[in-house]
């Protein structure tokens, strides 16, 4: 019975361990395939090897990005939008976060609630308003009316989102800065914000991704050829009239060298615990 019992254990951990292979195979196959088509020769899908990089290595498909499109254009305009919908975003959500956190005013309830059903409905449900707000502040076919689109639909989770974690920080430490003298914007710039970290990285790194890759509101934004994002840009190598698999393959292996970098510099403050992160009540 006990030779049994560990042959049944070994076959389990067998078949455990045949699961999770198949599992990492179905999902790095298509990393790996989208790598090798960004280095594989031909233009066409059809003309990849099912083996990656089974055809060979060629950097032509980098050279024609940089060299025969728009393709600069397209990044700097995508990393401009999405580092000031970060930014923004950071700043009026933490700071109302921290007033709905810290001050008690007539219809706080109310206004949370207000934010929490706001964030209910998708952002597309409203495009006609945007598109005739945009047109009336003159906000259309340009990058800062966008970064206004993004960070409108990005306030109402996040504040509530950052509101949640400020909760958690004792308030002793308002106190003692009050007592030296400190103002609530000192409080909040000096202490609150030092404390949050973790939440303001995540927030940031949310921020910055939700814009990066987005192709809806570009499209119906930004018009004019100099505007265009990587999403719209990369598009074109695939639409009905183009059939241009590599240099798209090409085109998003590029796009994730900010994530990496990203990441490289936020790691340690998202490998911190939210829950260690300061004194909580």
């Amino acid at each position: 019975m006990k030779h049994n019992g560990l042959a049944l254990q070994t076959i389990n951990k067998a078949v455990i361990y045949l699961l999770f292979i198949i599992i990492s195979l179905l999902v790095f196959y298509p990393l790996v395939y989208v790598v090798s088509a960004a280095f594989s020769k031909g233009n066409s899908i059809a003309n990849l090897d099912l083996i990656p990089f089974g055809g060979g290595i060629t950097f032509e498909h980098f050279t024609y990005l940089f060299t025969k499109t728009n393709y600069w254009i397209w990044f700097k305009n995508t990393l401009i939008i999405a580092l000031w919908t970060s930014l923004i975003t950071i700043v009026i959500a933490s700071l109302s976060a921290y007033v709905f956190s810290r001050f008690k005013f007539a219809f706080k309830n109310s206004l949370l609630m207000s934010l929490l059903v706001l964030q209910i409905f998708p952002s597309f449900v409203g495009m006609i308003a945007i598109y005739v707000i945009l047109l009336r502040i003159g906000g259309f076919d340009k990058l800062w009316g966008l970064v206004l689109v993004y960070v409108a639909g990005n306030i109402p989770y996040n504040t509530w989102m950052v509101k949640s974690y400020m909760d958690t920080v004792s308030r002793n430490l308002d106190e003692a800065a009050r007592i030296d003298g400190a103002s609530h914007f000192r409080i909040y710039s000096t202490i609150i914000l030092p404390v949050t970290k973790p939440i303001i990285t995540f927030l940031g790194i949310s921020s910055f991704t939700g814009p990066w890759m987005d192709f809806i509101f570009p499209k119906m934004v930004l018009r004019s050829p100099k505007n265009q994002t990587l999403a719209l840009g990369l598009f074109s190598f695939v639409s009905d009239k183009k059939n241009e698999f590599t240099n798209f393959a090409a085109g998003s292996l590029i796009i994730a060298i900010p994530f990496i970098i990203f990441f490289l510099m936020t790691q340690k403050s998202m490998m911190v615990s939210m829950g260690t992160a300061a004194v909580k009540e």
